[in-house]
Order: structure tokens, then sequence, then C-alpha cells
């Protein structure tokens, strides 16, 4: 399976929502351990990168939205 390709400032989707009832996140920290806001209530949770490569279900807003080139 490919690892998922993510970077600062993307807004993902994990596995379990928040208690808030919202499960759209926002990457603010990346290295060894990775920060997450969540938008529904602005509370940031630390966890390993490890741990959050497991988690992370899918990347809904890309940060650098990637544009193709047309040859």
């Amino acid at each position: 399976m490919e690892a998922k390709k993510f970077e600062l400032g993307d807004v993902v989707e994990m596995k379990k929502q928040h208690p808030c009832g919202t499960n759209e996140w926002k990457i603010i920290r990346m290295g060894a351990d990775i920060r997450i806001k969540c938008e529904g209530c602005q509370h940031s949770v630390m966890i390993p990168r490890r741990e959050f490569e497991k988690k992370l279900k899918k990347i809904l807003i890309p940060a650098n939205p990637v544009t193709e080139e047309q040859n």
C-alpha cells in the first residue's frame, strides 16, 4: 500500500472523528510528531508521525493543489 503524501496546511480526514463531531483536521506542525487542529472546535493534538500515518484516512483539501501541466 502506498503511503499518503501530506503537507503542512493540508486538511485531512482521520479514521475516528473528534468528540465535537467534526472529522476535519488541519496539519499545523510537522516533524517527528505531527500537530493537527480540529476545524470544528479549534482544539489541537500532537501525535507521533507513525500513529498519524496509521490513523489518516484521506486528504480532503491539499494546502498546495497540484496542477497538471499539459504537454
